[in-house]
């Protein structure tokens, strides 16, 4: 198993069925739970691999991810094709917050996570069609952006969970 993805690499299905996009919207409102769950093991200040992020880090960045992930599900909800703007997380992980109790995060995540979930069950099949520009991955649509984040989720979740297997 690559610790880099714990979880399998992420591949978009472009043909989604309304099952696999239930199981992506439940993935999205359960994350805030799971993620309670795998940091009470996670060895904070531990890396899930070398040269990786800690688990305090991967904490802060799941809120950094998601919250740029909410903003870009409303951008393509209401605008026609807009570019989403990309960010450094390697640089973002640095900064002196990525170093603060990662308990701050899970609260935003908390109410991120509910406002999100109610409104990917409130979307219609037209609404997850609706595209966006990502400057580095080209045309996108919401199905993506959905069955990216679910997957975004996991993967993290993979990564605290290979903090708590490590310990000494």
């Amino acid at each position: 198993m690559d610790p880099r993805y714990p979880t399998g690499q992420f591949a978009y299905n472009p043909t989604p069925t309304a099952a696999s996009r239930r199981a992506a919207i439940a993935a999205i409102g359960a994350l805030p739970q799971e993620l309670k769950a795998a940091l009470g093991s996670a060895q904070l200040d531990k890396p899930y691999r070398d040269g990786g992020w800690t688990a305090r880090q991967v904490v802060h960045h799941l809120a950094d991810s998601h919250m740029n992930a909410f903003i870009r599900f409303r951008l393509a909800l209401t605008e026609h094709n807009p570019t989403v703007k990309p960010y450094n997380e390697a640089e973002w992980s640095k900064l002196v917050d990525a170093q603060l109790d990662p308990q701050l995060s899970v609260q935003i995540l908390d109410g991120l996570h509910q406002r999100w979930h109610r409104m990917l069950e409130a979307m219609t099949d037209s609404d997850f069609a609706r595209g966006a520009v990502h400057p580095e991955h080209g045309p996108i649509t919401v199905d993506w952006l959905l069955q990216l984040y679910a997957w975004h989720g996991r993967h993290h979740i993979g990564h605290l969970k290979l903090t708590a297997q490590s310990r000494a």
